[in-house]
């Protein structure tokens, strides 16, 4: 199978994908419904990478409980395969370095001593190369997520989605106007990337239960209630499958 290119430039193969009729349906979002064009709409899947959500990735290997992996993904993946048919366009982010880490920011920037797969590396020099770097198995998208040609791919080097890359450029030539948001970590890249998209007129959706968080439970309550309140719309797997379904 064709895979998915990672994109440095729009994929010129779909004209078809930049004018399209409405295709519009009403999500149940909280903190009130919302009315959605699924032509404009693009599913932002965060960092749902070896690195985060598989046995031997970083989060893994340091120490944290990825337990939940395992149920984000199959929302994941179903959100992915309705939104597809639906006609939504699917952008799979991914957090790496160039193998020299020339866009890691180096050490006088704060990326530096605070993103956990540098700092390991840095704490282990047998493991430059491991974690979160480009051509490193740490990065690519689990093997459970089927990346399809016409998908794309968005590698990033900070934890927004839109910070050192051309996402804001894909979306506008795409007529994005909707950003649903699923992935890892949700207090983390997830919310940074909602962020500025929020701040860039997305508008954003947050499925509650395709996310998951990185730290204690609270971590993962406060993103949701910042949503709901102040940046965006949230909606659970379920009732956002039956709004896309039905449309």
């Amino acid at each position: 199978m064709k895979s998915a290119k990672e994109v440095i430039s729009i994929n010129q193969e779909e004209p078809s994908h930049f004018i399209r009729p409405e295709k519009r349906c009403t999500l149940n979002t909280k903190p009130d419904p919302l009315e959605i064009d699924l032509h404009r709409t693009a599913v932002i899947v965060v960092d749902m990478q070896n690195a985060f959500v598989s046995k031997g990735g970083m989060f893994d290997v340091s120490g944290m409980d990825i337990s939940a992996a395992k149920g984000v993904i199959e929302k994941n993946r179903n959100i992915i395969d309705t939104a597809r048919k639906a006609g939504c366009k699917i952008v799979f982010l991914k957090m790496s370095y160039e193998p020299d880490y020339s866009n890691s920011g180096g050490v006088e920037s704060p990326n530096w001593h605070k993103e956990k797969g540098l700092t390991m590396m840095r704490n282990n020099p047998n493991d430059w190369g491991k974690f979160v770097t480009k051509g490193s198995w740490d990065e690519e998208i689990c093997q459970d997520l089927e990346v399809q040609p016409k998908d794309l791919i968005v590698r990033k080097p900070r934890y927004s989605g839109f910070s050192g890359t051309n996402l804001d450029g894909i979306l506008k030539a795409y007529k994005t106007k909707y950003c649903i948001y699923t992935g890892v970590a949700t207090n983390v890249c997830v919310e940074s990337t909602l962020r500025d998209g929020y701040f860039l007129d997305y508008w954003p959706i947050l499925v509650s239960d395709a996310v998951n968080n990185a730290g204690p439970e609270i971590t993962q309550q406060a993103t949701l209630w910042n949503v709901e309140a102040l940046f965006g719309w949230v909606i659970d797997t379920e009732n956002l499958l039956e709004g896309i379904s039905g449309a």
